[in-house]
């Protein structure tokens, strides 16, 4: 699973970073091996998604939210949701 944190480097997008990290280690998801964290900070990367605010998650190359910071229960709920529709 790809986690693409789209922001320049603000606090609240550093933020949304380590809650997105948190809520895939404690659902015991392996960094590097099952999910990959990436930060997208250059604007013209962040234009491609279509999001007029930022922080935004991307999870598998779907914007999932954007313009706010997710919280713990929220970010989870992404992840599950998305784990759902791959095997759906």
């Amino acid at each position: 699973m790809k986690i693409q944190v789209l922001g320049t480097g603000c606090l609240k997008c550093k933020k949304t970073a380590e809650i997105m990290k948190e809520a895939a280690t404690k659902m015991g998801l392996q960094e590097g091996t099952d999910f990959v964290l990436e930060k997208v900070e250059a604007i013209s990367d962040i234009m491609k998604f279509g999001i007029t605010a930022t922080p935004g998650v991307v999870i598998n190359d779907k914007v999932v939210v954007s313009g706010k910071v997710p919280s713990l229960a929220e970010a989870t709920t992404y992840i599950t949701n998305k784990f759902s529709e791959e095997c759906a």
